[in-house]
């Protein structure tokens, strides 16, 4: 059993400077009723903790190592180009050769613009659709998280698609009522709110495998009914692919349902593990940003050469390795064997992956959508978790969070997590 002395110490130091005592509030783990985890330093698979305790990662810094912690090549880019500076605040041929890569990989994208964060990249893509279309409303769906931005923190009442009211206080509902929220997987439901408000939809934003909810593919007649409709509108579908994106497959998810959405929104991988956030689409909608056109979008740090450096060389590697069907295969052991271990003592549980991202549930029938998600067994899930973290296992700390598994991730870590998995179950949850 780990010894979490200093985590608890650090935490509650933390919580006199911070709210809540961190900087997102996922990793304070009330959703597991925990302590935070506080960590120094990370290799490979393994991350390791203020108290020198070591766990196997299958978080991954939410997606982007998937070459491992600390890849020496990555490393690398970034000590080289450390030496060269942090960031100019100007043009570097970084951004370009990146953009490239991701373009190679990503035929829907014609054109792309380098921004900071996930939320910088969906907030300037929504921003961007109102633009090109001079239209106001945004469909979105129940359990999709699309960042902070104050029109998409959404949801929709009681299975039923409805003008949305904010999650948030600080959300003007007048900003809120510009954003109708569906079940995810749900037509039915989708195509009540579409005829409501086609006549003036901006846009669809999507996740296509959503990962906020656990780990939940949507269905391929779900976006190609999307697909359609946002086309007989002249409306924008807006992939959100900040998790999926260089994850699921060097393409993303649209690769893998072979549907081209109007704009990506991307993230993680393409910061190697730096800040970073990228969105991208059609040349003509792209061109409506300045300085071409009269939509507005700037940073200081997009396209920070660090980050570039980072992203850069990830990519390449991904190029190169394409360990998509390798990750998925170890994904795939990993889970089945866990349900096995869950099945022989009658524990309901269920999951999924695509290349290396994953979910598991405590329900017996593979959830489809949020609402399915949240009737998932919470106690039994609090208490694998904790149970897991205390013996050198770290799984994302909610029901609601997909995991990820690396190149770097041998029969070894699949092994030992195995066994762990079956010495908890032993005792019962």
């Amino acid at each position: 059993m780990n010894n979490i002395k200093k985590s608890i110490k650090l935490f509650e130091e933390a919580k006199l400077h911070m709210p809540g005592g961190v900087n997102s509030p996922v990793r304070a783990f009330k959703n597991i009723d925990g302590n935070p985890i506080f960590f120094k330093k990370a290799k490979g698979a393994y991350v390791y903790d203020a108290d020198d305790n070591k766990y196997i990662d299958y978080i991954g810094s939410w997606g982007p190592m998937i070459m491992g912690h600390s890849n020496p090549q990555i490393v690398k880019a970034i000590s080289k180009q450390l030496e060269l500076g942090t960031s100019y605040g100007a043009p570097t041929s970084l951004e370009s050769k990146t953009a490239q890569l991701i373009k190679k990989c990503m035929p829907s994208i014609e054109k792309i613009r380098m921004v900071n964060s996930g939320t910088e990249a969906t907030m300037s893509a929504i921003r961007l659709a109102r633009g090109f279309t001079n239209k106001n409303k945004i469909i979105k769906f129940d359990g999709c998280y699309h960042g902070h931005v104050d029109s998409l923190l959404v949801k929709a009442g009681s299975g039923v698609s409805t003008f949305g009211l904010p999650d948030s206080p600080g959300v003007p509902s007048q900003l809120a009522k510009q954003t109708i929220s569906c079940e995810f997987n749900n037509e039915k439901d989708f195509l009540k709110a579409y005829k409501k408000v086609k006549n003036d939809l901006a846009a669809i934003i999507i996740e296509p495998i959503a990962g906020n909810m656990g780990f939940i593919p949507a269905k391929k007649t779900f976006l190609k009914l999307l697909r359609k409709k946002t086309k007989e509108s002249n409306s924008i579908l807006i992939f959100d692919e900040v998790m999926t994106g260089f994850r699921v497959s060097l393409g993303g998810a649209q690769e893998i349902y072979g549907i081209k959405p109007d704009i990506t929104a991307l993230g993680k991988v393409i910061g190697g593990g730096l800040p970073v956030g990228a969105f991208g689409g059609k040349e003509e909608i792209m061109n409506c940003l300045a300085p071409n056109g009269p939509v507005y979008q700037a940073g200081t740090l997009s396209g920070n050469p660090l980050a570039m450096a980072a992203g850069h060389e990830l990519i390449k590697m991904l190029i190169k390795n394409n360990p998509y069907d390798l990750l998925e295969n170890k994904a795939s052991i990993l889970l089945s064997e866990m349900k096995n271990i869950f099945d022989k003592k009658g524990v309901p549980f269920s999951t999924n992956q695509i290349g290396g991202m994953f979910g598991f549930f405590f329900s017996k029938k593979l959830p489809r959508n949020f609402n399915e998600v949240a009737a998932t067994n919470d106690m039994h899930f609090k208490n694998f978790l904790n149970s897991c973290i205390n013996h050198g296992i770290y799984f994302a700390p909610s029901k609601f969070e997909a995991g990820f598994i690396s190149t770097k991730h041998t029969n070894k870590e699949i092994n030992t997590t195995i066994k762990v998995v079956k010495k908890i179950l032993s005792k019962g949850l």
